[in-house]
């Protein structure tokens, strides 16, 4: 099995697909986001891995995240680097919708600022979470780069297959 080759597919396959505009791209992808609430969080530690189906919110261009606790804090913790796959369920290749979101986790410190405007956003009653035994953890994922994957596009005359790299914007 030749990986390397494996691996570099779509960058090859890439190169002669037509891009669509970075504005475009990024609206289409908030678009497909406001429309899932669930994605798969792959988190990793050496040979440890994670992937946790996990309810998340878009908010102001980063993934909001409420969590009791887990498995995923082991790796967490050594490694901020993760992984989220949101996707749409399909019937075949025509109507393949998905896209990775690679970027770096952080928690936000319980009761924070930012910890109470995602709890607001959620309409979580904060007196109903100051009962609780412990605070929710509240991961923070902020995106690096979007892979995006939709048929549809080729209807418009892209690949349908774009990136989106976040530093570039």
């Amino acid at each position: 099995m030749d990986y390397q080759a494996a691996a570099n597919y779509w960058i090859e396959k890439d190169k002669d697909s037509v891009k669509m505009d970075r504005a475009e791209l990024l609206s289409d992808i908030e678009g497909f986001l406001s429309k899932h609430k669930v994605c798969a969080l792959a988190t990793a530690a050496g040979d440890f891995v994670r992937c946790t189906p996990i309810e998340y919110n878009y908010v102001d261009g980063c993934f909001y995240m409420f969590s009791e606790g887990g498995l995923k804090f082991m790796a967490l913790e050594s490694n901020k680097n993760v992984c989220l796959a949101i996707y749409e369920e399909s019937a075949g290749f025509d109507g393949l919708a998905g896209l990775q979101v690679t970027g770096t986790a952080e928690l936000v410190e319980p009761w924070s600022d930012e910890y109470l405007r995602i709890v607001e956003y959620k309409k979580i009653p904060v007196e109903a979470l100051k009962k609780l035994p412990r605070p929710m953890n509240l991961i923070k994922v902020v995106p690096t780069v979007y892979d995006y994957l939709k048929s549809d596009l080729k209807k418009k005359g892209f690949g349908s297959r774009q990136q989106l790299k976040m530093e570039e914007i």
